[in-house]
């Protein structure tokens, strides 16, 4: 990851921060960063959901904390759940009840330090948080909200964003050229061709089932990358940094009691 170090240790960073920096800065709302490790078609990071969800909690928090929140940006957790995509070389997963059991000890940490509220930024589709925030809630009384970061500001991404695509797509190739610029290869990318279902009754809303990744996407990608540049992935990022910093802000605000911000546990932390 890329960052600067030149004004020193920043104390809204947890794995920048010292003891001292967190002692005077006395941070109130984390922010846990959550990514995936899977091929992003043929010309992005298989890190690319790691990088983009560092880079835009890192980035809304400095404004948050600008703003007068204390955010504190947790370390990225880099796998997420890729069982689909199982068949693509050095694609990482993580289980449901693997997850389940990392963000509950993430939770209990928290809370036994005194903490009552926790971000949970999301960069990959393939991670469900609901059923597991949930229980943390009602186990631990911490109050979890979740941000899918690519669900956002979705009359931006269109004005932006000519090719329709959720993965490895236009948006997120701009963002990348963006963010990360010397990892991206664009000359490499596959058009992210999706193949549409042989059972047309299941492609209807209100009916699911997961993609076998590999067959409906055969470069691994889906939208079209072509047209993707790195001046419409920092009119992006900007676009989502101020949104997420506006959402961290008023979590950091917010009062016990306040509506939604009413949970309770039944069992001891």
């Amino acid at each position: 990851m890329q960052s600067s170090y030149s004004t020193g240790p920043r104390p809204y960073v947890l794995l920048e921060a010292n003891l001292r920096q967190l002692q005077s800065f006395r941070p109130r709302t984390p922010i846990l960063p959550w990514g995936a490790t899977e091929a992003h078609n043929l010309h992005l990071p298989h890190g690319t959901d790691v990088y983009e969800s560092q880079h835009l909690a890192i980035a809304a928090a400095a404004r948050a904390a600008e703003g007068g929140a204390r955010p504190l940006v947790l370390p990225t957790i880099p796998i997420g759940n890729n069982a689909q995509q199982l068949d693509q070389v050095a694609t990482l997963h993580l289980s449901t009840s693997t997850a389940a059991a990392l963000l509950a000890d993430i939770g209990r940490s928290l809370r036994q330090q005194g903490f009552d509220r926790l971000l949970l930024l999301n960069g990959h589709g393939g991670n469900e948080f609901k059923p597991l925030v949930r229980d943390l809630q009602q186990q631990l009384g911490l109050w979890v909200i979740v941000a899918n970061f690519y669900q956002l500001l979705p009359q931006r991404r269109t004005e932006l964003f000519s090719a329709p695509g959720d993965h490895a797509d236009q948006s997120e190739t701009s963002l990348m050229l963006h963010l990360e610029p010397q990892l991206v290869e664009l000359q490499h990318a596959g058009s992210g061709l999706r193949r549409p279902f042989e059972i047309a009754a299941i492609d209807q809303p209100g009916v699911w089932t997961p993609r076998p990744w590999s067959h409906v996407h055969p470069d691994t990608g889906s939208g079209d990358p072509r047209g993707a540049t790195a001046e419409l992935g920092a009119a992006y990022f900007e676009a989502l940094v101020g949104a997420l910093s506006e959402l961290i802000v008023a979590i950091d605000q917010a009062q016990p009691g306040q509506l939604p911000f009413c949970v309770s546990h039944t069992t001891t932390a």
